[in-house]
């Protein structure tokens, strides 16, 4: 048998890649010589120039490389499907001072609501002991992978011995990962849009704790996906009925004729984490 089938045996099991490889391309062009040529912008490959990259013309690609590169990874560590926690950045865990109370009401109402952190981070932890049936490839926890709610759904998590996801987004503030999200599933996103098909594209149940323009925007993308059918329903579910239903009137959209009346049975009211994982468990039949 000759050397080369030898080795093409021998390599059977690996895909046959004949053109070269971009990255041995990338640092062959940087060991290049230094002349104007070589140093001029337009010489650079054009997957390495990050101008280029990033110019406006460009967008539609960075779009995509978004999408793909949080896909990729997460196919590749075998995420099957999550539970999804919404929820507000400034709502401090228990005996912690608010961060971002402008006034003492705001102190105050900010204080009372860390009783939303330990339901969230209890109930991340019912998902993280289920997943753990399903070798954590389902039900798999993520969150936007900040402060406040999200650190309690990713700490809830780490704490019953699950993986556990962080989607960030590049923000002025609150957008340092928290430290509880599993590093080789913490992501980080430029674009609202992508980041949210991601936290639909697996989710199983979503679960939604008080929050402000971020989480309505996230609850309403996934109550408009599930009422007009474009995704299967699954549980939503929202914690601290008190505090929904003095912001949004649900009944009010329904009397006017915006939606129907059928479309607020969407919308699963709890207090506590044991309520909300009995809904999972009820819609599932497990």
């Amino acid at each position: 048998m000759s050397k080369r089938r030898q080795e093409a045996r021998g390599q059977q099991d690996k895909v046959w890649e004949p053109l070269k490889d971009s990255t041995a391309d990338k640092h062959a062009a940087a060991a290049q010589p230094k002349t104007p040529q070589t140093q001029s912008p337009s010489y650079r490959l054009a997957f390495a120039d990050e101008e280029f990259l990033c110019s406006k013309e460009l967008r539609p690609v960075r779009l995509q490389l978004e999408l793909a590169k949080t896909e990729m990874i997460l196919s590749e560590k075998g995420i099957a499907s999550t539970v999804v926690l919404f929820g507000g950045a400034r709502i401090p865990a228990p005996g912690q001072k608010p961060w971002a109370a402008h006034n003492e009401t705001q102190h105050n109402n900010l204080q009372a609501a860390s009783v939303y952190y330990d339901e969230a981070r209890k109930f991340a932890a019912l998902c993280g002991e289920y997943s753990a049936k399903f070798d954590h490839k389902e039900f798999v926890v993520v969150t936007g992978g900040g402060p406040g709610v999200m650190e309690a759904g990713n700490r809830g998590a780490t704490e019953a011995g699950a993986p556990t996801i962080g989607l960030n987004i590049m923000l002025p503030h609150e957008q340092a990962p928290n430290p509880y999200v599993t590093p080789e599933l913490s992501f980080n996103f430029h674009y609202f849009a992508i980041r949210k098909m991601h936290f639909m594209m697996r989710a199983k149940a979503v679960a939604v704790f008080p929050g402000g323009f971020g989480t309505l925007d996230e609850m309403f993308e996934a109550l408009t996906l599930i009422q007009t059918k474009r995704m299967e329903r699954i549980p939503l579910i929202l914690f601290a009925e008190k505090f929904w239903r003095s912001i949004i009137n649900f009944e009010a959209l329904a009397d006017f004729g915006t939606i129907a009346p059928e479309d607020i049975e969407l919308i699963n009211f709890v207090e506590t984490a044991d309520e909300a994982w009995k809904v999972i468990q009820e819609f599932y039949e497990d």
